[in-house]
Order: structure tokens, then C-alpha cells, then sequence
């Protein structure tokens, strides 16, 4: 326990991976730092996630290493109006102070402007922390609008690829003109004779290729240096060839003399629209690659803004991250509701479907617990602040998915370990290829051999490969988590489409786990007035079950009165003096204790039982009057779930730690028909490793909390309900909705997902393994395999985005 506690995750957002091989040497260097326990990098996401021991090493130490390594890391920024400020040592203090935080890259305080601008990272600070820092050295710190990195970045990032295309594509598209005219079938298409001149060629060439091209150079220069190779190094290979064998023969042509001397066969049209259809590409994979985050984006959109908080008596409306634990929020009508809180008065109807999929609004009064983003729809409400920030539940189950779409999935172990060996196979591929064109196929033909090399050097970039998994991983978790269905990480995922065995708790899981008051058989006595009369005795017991048949009977319109004696007698029942009457209400052995005659009611009794149902015994001064019956009733959707899970060839199993009768009942109602009763909370444990022991691979669905140890057994730990703190510690999935169902929807979901990864690793892998031959033989010239490599990754990215149309 410990252990767990010293370490910490860090959610780094990386700039200038291009490919799956980047990914791979970032999550190794941060490995081999002291202090990191684990380091996944995703491609796509283009985030690491890193676990790591605080006391050991710092998230600066990391962006360091990945800097290193020839990348950049995201910061996070924030804005502060400081009130206080009288002169530049003040200023000064702040700065000081605000850099002297951990997590805290830079601090600028401006006096004349009287702000701070901070760059920091937010897995090791946070913004209240900075506000607290400033008003501890003697200021006032107020947060301005905040600056959204990442969509910054990414919009950022989009703005500087279109920018690059249009530039590349104008400079390129006189080339093309150039190379499409000398095809026989397009003679009749008019050549301007400056476009042949081959200074003209490489005056258009020669940007594309070094500034707009420069970044492939850079980064084949970083890979190399720290002794790996990329997409790149492939990319750089293959246009430098093209662009300075063309530059050789340009020279060349300069140095010719005669009157009649021709134009060389150049190869700058190669290498410019290599480069515009690579970056044309990369464009629509960011493009894409965005839309893979959508759940994520649609969660954020339902935190409120701002809150109305209650301070000094005044209401103050205030940006919602800054509420504290403790603050009285005032929720008027129609409004979001800021942070997770307790309501300490009015009344109102909460709609809360955003979170249980419910879309009847729940009633609240004082004292009920209310979650952040809901709605409340018609009274005002005074709610206390119980978690905020970070620790509310909307941010929680963002926490969740945003772990789930930035991990990784086994079956990705398959393309890391192709890419990390890819790059450098190709090359030799490629030399090999040269080699025998030159040597054997067209001998002494140094142009025609040089050409097939570049097309075996451009087919073969293994950026489909990358994105195959961690795309498919994002949309389908994303998906599954706008159903109420969270997966903490990308390996459940893909486990729980292997479940055989499903095995469901009985109470609050295949059950409401609320008793409920179902059967009134009352002999002698009018229904109306015994039920007043057994509700007014069992109003004054705690006993869960005296709770539900005074609900029960509330709920029928029964008005109870006072109660002149009131006396529990543990292990039979209760007895009370109401109206003047004295009333038993207990099982049969009191009324056995009392000498009271109840005929032939054990009969009907135990038919009751039978159904699963609890009876209690009635008599009113000593004469048996009826019987009432009380049962946690099943989900309306557990017969349907089990139904659908047995059509996917699951076998279902109900564990209870209930007597074989009540749990036999149960069951039946819902068509299971294997039952383990009477088992002890620690001995589900024992009886799902009794079932991995057979060979089967095992799903465990409880609330989450008593079902700990089971749920941790099972190769899937399943947590139904509404998703507390405990129940996503415990489970590898959360169902937020509560519902059985979800669980057949899980699995779908899970099914749907890995077909969708296998599919992309079919075609990425497919692509290269038929690309590269077909390169390597003559049969693709270098633009044409440009363009099938930059549309490669789009159709995968494409692909995984059809699991955000899933329905379920």
C-alpha cells in the first residue's frame, strides 16, 4: 500500500513525433530514468503518460529527457491579475516565489500590467496552488480567462500544416506540369519552355525541399543521433536522393557547351510533391486524429462555467475551478449544477442523465448529495461544496477515459515491435533494390535505379502501423464512455471481449439492493387500517426491512399516527402499542412466543419465500390478522441482460452470500441457471479463481465495494453502479448507468473495437508487405507511393473513427 501511495502519474502532451518509431524511443528513454516505474507513449494522442516516484525524480527531469531525445513537451498556462503590487521588488518576490514551485517552468510578473503569466505542469501543480502562493507572500492573485494549451497547440499546429501545404503545393504544382506533359497520352497539354529549364526547376525545388521540408531533415537528424531511425530518416532519404541526383545533373547540364544541347531527365518534381503529399496527408491525419477525442471534448463541454457562490452574505459569481470545499453555491432554475455538494436547503428536481442515463429528474432536498454538471430544473438550491476541481465526478470519469485512450493495448505490442525494427529493414531493402537495378535490371542506369530505391523508401513509412491501435483504442473507449461504459485502460479493453464467463452479484446488481414492501394478505381486518397500524409500529425500528414497509406504505397514501409503546425483540420482530392496539409484527416464531394461532399462513408463507420474498407475520391484541412481505426486486433490465448475454455465447452465474432458497428465486426470475449461494464476501474471491481454474476467462460484476477481492481476482473486475471513488479504484470497467445491460454493451463495444484494430493492422501491415515489392520492381513511381503513403494513414485513421457511430 505503501507502494502505491509514493507513486504518481504525469500526463505529458508531446510535440514532433512522426511516427510510431518516435513513440517507441520517448517511452524507452523515459524508462531507463530512475524514479519511472512505467511509461506509456501514445502516437496518436501524442501524450505520454508516465508512472513515477516523486521523491525520485520531478516531471521537469522528464521533459528534459524528452527534450533530449529531440522532442518538445506542452505546457500549461495560466494568467493572474495581482492586486498589491507597489513596486518591482514586489514583482520580483512573486516571480521568485511562483519559480521556486514545483511543477512551475517559468514566472513572468509584470509590475506595469500588474500580471503573471506562469507556464507549469499540471500533473505536479495546480492553478489554486499558484493563487495560494501569491496570497501567501502578501498579494491578491485573480485567474484570468484560461488559456487552453492543447487547443491552442492543436489549432496551432493545423493553421501551420495548411499554411505549409499551400506554399508546397504552389511551388510544386509547375513541376508536376512539368513531369504529367511528358506522358504521351497528355502531349496535347501546353508546356511553357521556361518550365524545362532546370534553374527554373530548382529555383521551385529547392524551398520545398529545405524549409518546408526541413522538419523531416531535423527530425531524421534527432532519430540518428540517438541511434534509431524513422519515418523521417525515409522520408529524408528518399527526396534528398531525388533533389540532389537532379541538382548533379542540372550542374552538369550547366557545363555543357553547344548550342543544341538538351535538357537533362530531372527528378525535382519527385522529391517537391513527395514532400506536399506527405505534409497533405499528415494534415488530414491531424484533422482526424482530433475527432478521435470527441467524447472527451463533449465531457468537458458539460462543466459548468461559473459558479454563484454565497461569501460575506453576498453572492459573487466566480469561474468554477475557483469554488473551495465548503463554499455554499446557490443553483438557480435551469442552471448546471458547479461541483459535486450536499444540498443545505430549497427543493428541486435534478436532471442527472448526463451521468446515469436516466432521463427522469430526480427529486433533492437538504441533505441529499447532488454531482457536478447535472441539471437542476426547477427550484433553486443551496448546495455545499464537497468536491471540487479535480476531485468532482464529471472529472473523474474524464481522468478515467483519458487514461483508457492514452494506454495501451497488447495487441500493440505487435506493431511496436515491427516499427522498432521497420525503418532499418527498408533501407537495406532499398539499397538492395538500387543494387540490382543498377547492377542487373537496367545496368549503368543510375536514374532508373535510383527512382524504384525512392519508391521503396517512401511505401514503406510505417506511420499506418502506429496508428492502427492507439486510434481504434481512443474512438472505441470514447464511444463506450458517451454509453456510461468507462474501461480504465486500452489492455481491458481488449480483455473483455475474451470473457466466457460472466458472474454477477446478486444484491444491488442483478437486484435494485433496496427491499421493497410487495405483498399485503391481510384476514379479519380491514387493509387500510392494519397497514396504518403496522407502519406506525415499524416507523420507530432501524431494521432495513421496517424501512421499506413504511416506505411501502407511505407511498400507498397511509397516514401513520403516534406510537404510545415501541419494543424491538432482535431475532423475531417488534412489538407496539398504537391506538390502543397491540401490535406484532415478526417472523413465526414470535407469534409462536405469544401462543397466537396463525392456521394455515405458514403455508402461504413459504410459497412467498419461494419467490425469494422476506414474510413477516401480523397480529393485532393477540389475534392473527395477515401478512406482509417484503423482497429486493430484480432490475427491470436484469432478465433482458442475461438474455443477451446467452445469446453471446456467455455463461452467466449469480453469486450471493443469501440462503440457496432467495437466491434459486432470484435467479429463475431472470433465466440464470447456475447459482452459488450462501457464499462469504472473501469466498467470491475463492469461487471466481475455482472458475479461472477451468480454463475460462472470467468477468466479476459487483457494487465495487463489497466485492473488492473479487473483482481484483477476475481477469475483469466489473463495478456497477454510479460510479463512486471506491468502485473505479476496484473495477477495471464502470458501468455509470447502473444497468446489466451494459455489460452485453461492454463486450460489444470491446468485440467491435479489437476487430477495428485488427483490421487496421491488416491493412497498415498488408500495405507495406504488397507496397514494397511492388516499389521495389518498378511498378510505383515515387509520387504515386508518396500519395498511397500519406493516404494510408488517413483510411486507418478513418476506420477507427466508424466506432463513434457504433450504436448500442
Amino acid at each position: 500500500m505503501e507502494k502505491q501511495l509514493e507513486q504518481q502519474q504525469a500526463n505529458l502532451q508531446i510535440t514532433g513525433m512522426t511516427c510510431a518509431a518516435c513513440a517507441n524511443r520517448i517511452e524507452k528513454g523515459l524508462k531507463k530514468l530512475e524514479g519511472v516505474a512505467d511509461a506509456n507513449v501514445n502516437f496518436a494522442l501524442e501524450k505520454a503518460s508516465v508512472s513515477y516516484n516523486p521523491n525520485q525524480i520531478s516531471v521537469s527531469a522528464m521533459e528534459e529527457k524528452i527534450l533530449d531525445l529531440g522532442y518538445s513537451t506542452v505546457k500549461d498556462t495560466v494568467d493572474f491579475n495581482i492586486i498589491g503590487m507597489t513596486c518591482a521588488a514586489c514583482a520580483m518576490r512573486i516571480e521568485k516565489g511562483l519559480n521556486k514551485i514545483p511543477g512551475v517552468s517559468k514566472a513572468a510578473v509584470n509590475l506595469a500590467l500588474e500580471s503573471a503569466h506562469v507556464e507549469y505542469s499540471a500533473a505536479e501543480v495546480s492553478v489554486n496552488e499558484m493563487s495560494k502562493k501569491i496570497e501567501q507572500l502578501g498579494y491578491k492573485a485573480i485567474r484570468k480567462e484560461e488559456k487552453a494549451a492543447e487547443g491552442d497547440y492543436k489549432q496551432k499546429e493545423i493553421r501551420h500544416k495548411k499554411m505549409q501545404l499551400a506554399a508546397s503545393a504552389i511551388l510544386s504544382f509547375p513541376l508536376l506540369w512539368a513531369m504529367v506533359s511528358h506522358f504521351s497520352f497528355t502531349s496535347w497539354i501546353y508546356l511553357p519552355d521556361f518550365l524545362m529549364n532546370p534553374w527554373v526547376q530548382l529555383v521551385l525545388a529547392t524551398p520545398v525541399q529545405f524549409i518546408i521540408g526541413r522538419q523531416f531533415y531535423v527530425g531524421a537528424y534527432k532519430a540518428l543521433l540517438n541511434k534509431s531511425a524513422n519515418m523521417d530518416v525515409l522520408v529524408s532519404l528518399g527526396t534528398s536522393a531525388a533533389y540532389f541526383y537532379s541538382l548533379y545533373l542540372t550542374l552538369q547540364w550547366a557545363a555543357s557547351v553547344g548550342a543544341h544541347r538538351h535538357e537533362p531527365d530531372m527528378y525535382y518534381e519527385t522529391s517537391a510533391i513527395l514532400i506536399t503529399l506527405i505534409i497533405l496527408g499528415k494534415l488530414f491525419e491531424v484533422l482526424a486524429k482530433g475527432r478521435t477525442s470527441e467524447a472527451i471534448k463533449k465531457m468537458m463541454g458539460l462543466q459548468a462555467k461559473t459558479a454563484l457562490v454565497i461569501r460575506n452574505n453576498q453572492e459573487v459569481s466566480i469561474p468554477a475551478q475557483e469554488v473551495v470545499i465548503g463554499d455554499i453555491v446557490l443553483v438557480k432554475p435551469g442552471e448546471k449544477i458547479p461541483v459535486d455538494g450536499e444540498v443545505v436547503d430549497g427543493l428541486s428536481a435534478v436532471d442527472e442523465s448526463m451521468l446515469t442515463g436516466e432521463s427522469i429528474p430526480v427529486e433533492k432536498k437538504a441533505g441529499e448529495p447532488v454531482i457536478g454538471a447535472t441539471v437542476n430544473k426547477n427550484g433553486s438550491l443551496k448546495i455545499k461544496a464537497t468536491r471540487v476541481g479535480k476531485e468532482t465526478a464529471l472529472a473523474q470519469i474524464i481522468k478515467v477515459v483519458e487514461e483508457a485512450q492514452g494506454s495501451k493495448a497488447p495487441i500493440q505490442r505487435i506493431a511496436d515491435v515491427i516499427s522498432g525494427i521497420f525503418v532499418p529493414i527498408v533501407v537495406g531493402i532499398a539499397v538492395v533494390t538500387f543494387l540490382v537495378w543498377f547492377i542487373w535490371a537496367a545496368p549503368a542506369d543510375f536514374a532508373a535505379a535510383l527512382e524504384k530505391a525512392i519508391a521503396v523508401l517512401v511505401i514503406a513509412c510505417p506511420c499506418a502501423l502506429g496508428l492502427a491501435t492507439p486510434t481504434s483504442i481512443m474512438a472505441g473507449s470514447g464511444r463506450a464512455a458517451e454509453f456510461g461504459i468507462l474501461f480504465k485502460g486500452g489492455e481491458h479493453l481488449e480483455s473483455m471481449q475474451k470473457v466466457q464467463t460472466v458472474v454477477l452479484d446478486k444484491t444491488g446488481t442483478v437486484t435494485k439492493g433496496k427491499p421493497e414492501l410487495t405483498d399485503v394478505r391481510m384476514e379479519n381486518m380491514d387493509e387500510a387500517t392494519a397497514l396504518r397500524l403496522i407502519g406506525s409500529a415499524e416507523k420507530q425500528s432501524e431494521h432495513p426491512l421496517a424501512e421499506a414497509i413504511v416506505a411501502g406504505i407511505l407511498a400507498r397514501g397511509i397516514t401513520l399516527t403516534a406510537t404510545e409503546q415501541f419494543e424491538a425483540i432482535p431475532g423475531y420482530g417488534i412489538r407496539a402499542i398504537v391506538e390502543g392496539k397491540d401490535v406484532l409484527v415478526g417472523t413465526r416464531k414470535l407469534l409462536q412466543r405469544e401462543a397466537i394461532d396463525f392456521g394455515k399462513a405458514g403455508t402461504a408463507m413459504e410459497e412467498l419465500e419461494f419467490e425469494g420474498k422476506t414474510a413477516m407475520l401480523v397480529a393485532v391484541d393477540n389475534k392473527y390478522a395477515g401478512m406482509v412481505a417484503v423482497a429486493d426486486t430484480i432490475k427491470d433490465s436484469s432478465k433482458e441482460a442475461v438474455a443477451r448475454l446467452k445469446q453471446m455465447g456467455i455463461e452467466v452465474i449469480m453469486i450471493t452470500g443469501d440462503n440457496k432458497r432467495t437466491a434459486h428465486a432470484i435467479a429463475h426470475q431472470v433465466g440464470i441457471n447456475r447459482v452459488l449461494a450462501e457464499v462469504l464476501p472473501e469466498g467470491k474471491a475463492e469461487e471466481v479463481k475455482k472458475l479461472q481454474g477451468q480454463g475460462k476467462i472470467v468477468a466479476m460484476v459487483g457494487d465495487g465495494i463489497n466485492d473488492a477481492p473479487a473483482l481484483a481476482t477476475a481477469d475483469v473486475g466489473i463495478a456497477i453502479g454510479t460510479g463512486t471513488d471506491i468502485a473505479m479504484e476496484a473495477a477495471d470497467v464502470t458501468l455509470m448507468r447502473g444497468e446489466l445491460t451494459s455489460i452485453a454493451d461492454a463486450i460489444y463495444m470491446s468485440r467491435k473495437t479489437i476487430t477495428n484494430i485488427k483490421q487496421n493492422l491488416f491493412w497498415a501491415l498488408g500495405y507495406n508487405t504488397l507496397g514494397i515489392p511492388i516499389a521495389a520492381i518498378g511498378l510505383l513511381a515515387p509520387w504515386v507511393a508518396g500519395a498511397a503513403m500519406a493516404l494510408s494513414s488517413v483510411s486507418v485513421v478513418l476506420n477507427a473513427l466508424r466506432l463513434q457511430r457504433v450504436k448500442l
